[in-house]
């Protein structure tokens, strides 16, 4: 299936990027000057920076007095080594609103200059900050979910196993939006689509050496694929691009947790492209996917 029409002109006119000649402090001003320029399309009542035990977190609410609301916590999106909460801010704004959750969006460490496990162990620390702080917010700390995109969507998968294995925070679900679960570049996925736009396999070989050094994913624990067990984690929703060099990474999780006997529902979107949450404002596509994600979301909230 061909890419949606809208999206197609919106890709033909956005410039190529050579990661190998442009410097990494120009990509960061790059991606975050044109998250910038976006229009915001979701308004909110109430958004507050805050720090979680050391770690910044921006708090969304979808209403002016909540109670009781469930609670996500969102990681951004990036390759590990760009992105904050300026540039997703208006996935983070669209998840309050269209899930009817109070929204902790965190702003975790990036590579190279803190590597791996920084941003696992500021991702926790947000999670486990945003359960015990729940009541404040006016969150359930019994209706919680993680959700990310790409390098989040590592991230909120490896803070289910953690807090599956730490007794808590307790997760009622996780959304994983084309998530880099495996960090394997023999995959079948990154030589089909090794020019791919958005996340071309340069761009995934220059993310996972800054992010991992010399570790390996298999053994570090840097990879969620690679845990003991899957068993006992949150139902899961997850999406794929078929046009993406780490396509097969996402959908090899989903089988992985059905095999752990994890409730999942999978979507491979074939005219799409990866970063699709961030497009969703120009591309009615993109919207579509995410409102469905979304509406996922809020039921397993309920």
């Amino acid at each position: 299936m061909p890419l949606d029409p809208t999206l197609q002109k919106l890709l033909a006119d956005m410039p190529a990027t050579d990661f190998d000649t442009v410097p990494l402090e120009e990509l960061r001003r790059a991606n975050i000057a044109n998250a910038i320029a976006q229009r915001r399309v979701v308004e909110l009542p109430r958004i507050e920076d805050r720090r979680a035990d050391g770690v910044g977190v921006r708090i969304y609410w979808p209403q002016a007095d909540p109670a009781g609301l469930p609670m996500v916590v969102y990681y951004h999106g990036g390759g590990f080594f760009m992105g904050n909460l300026d540039t997703h801010d208006s996935v983070a704004r669209t998840i309050a609103h269209q899930a009817g959750a109070v929204v902790a969006s965190v702003d975790y460490r990036l590579a190279p200059e803190d590597p791996y496990p920084a941003a696992v162990e500021d991702a926790f620390t947000a999670l486990h900050w945003t359960a015990a702080h729940a009541g404040e917010l006016g969150g359930d700390p019994d209706r919680i979910a993680v959700a990310g995109d790409s390098a989040g969507g590592n991230l909120a998968a490896m803070v289910a196993l953690r807090a599956r294995d730490a007794g808590g925070p307790p997760l009622r679900f996780q959304l994983l939006w084309y998530p880099c679960t495996h960090i394997d570049p023999t995959l079948p996925s990154e030589a089909e689509n090794a020019d791919a736009p958005v996340l071309p396999r340069r761009a995934v070989e220059l993310s996972a050496g800054w992010y991992l050094g010399e570790r390996d994913p298999k053994t570090s624990g840097a990879a969620p694929a690679y845990a003991e067990s899957h068993a006992g984690l949150p139902p899961a929703y997850i999406a794929t691009v078929q046009g993406d060099a780490i396509r097969d990474e996402g959908i090899r999780y989903a089988q992985l947790l059905r095999a752990a006997g994890v409730p999942v529902e999978h979507h491979n979107h074939e005219d799409l492209v990866h970063a699709f949450c961030t497009l969703a404002p120009h591309v009615p596509a993109a919207a579509r996917a995410l409102d469905d994600s979304l509406a996922a979301l809020k039921t397993g909230l309920a």
